[in-house]
């Protein structure tokens, strides 16, 4: 899909909540099936709706930059 792609997207109730109902399709390619979990990321052109928890992506990328700054202290160690 490029930029000018989009998709029209039903709300319907649930009960006294309001859900949005995906196609197959879409729920293929972005990988996920029913009970799975989506967040819903507030951006500067609207929200985007991914699979991927932003505060996990957030809490691996300090992992990374402290595996980074202490390699060697931890090279030694796994030894």
């Amino acid at each position: 899909m490029g930029m000018d792609a989009y998709m029209k997207l039903k709300l319907r109730a649930v009960g006294t909540s309001t859900g949005i109902v995906l196609p197959k399709e879409t729920l293929q390619r972005m990988n996920v099936k029913q009970g799975d979990t989506l967040f819903a990321v507030e951006t500067p052109d609207g929200y985007l709706l991914t699979p991927y928890d932003p505060e996990l992506e957030r809490q691996l990328a300090i992992g990374r930059e402290v595996m980074k700054e202490h390699r060697d202290t931890l090279r030694a160690l796994a030894k």
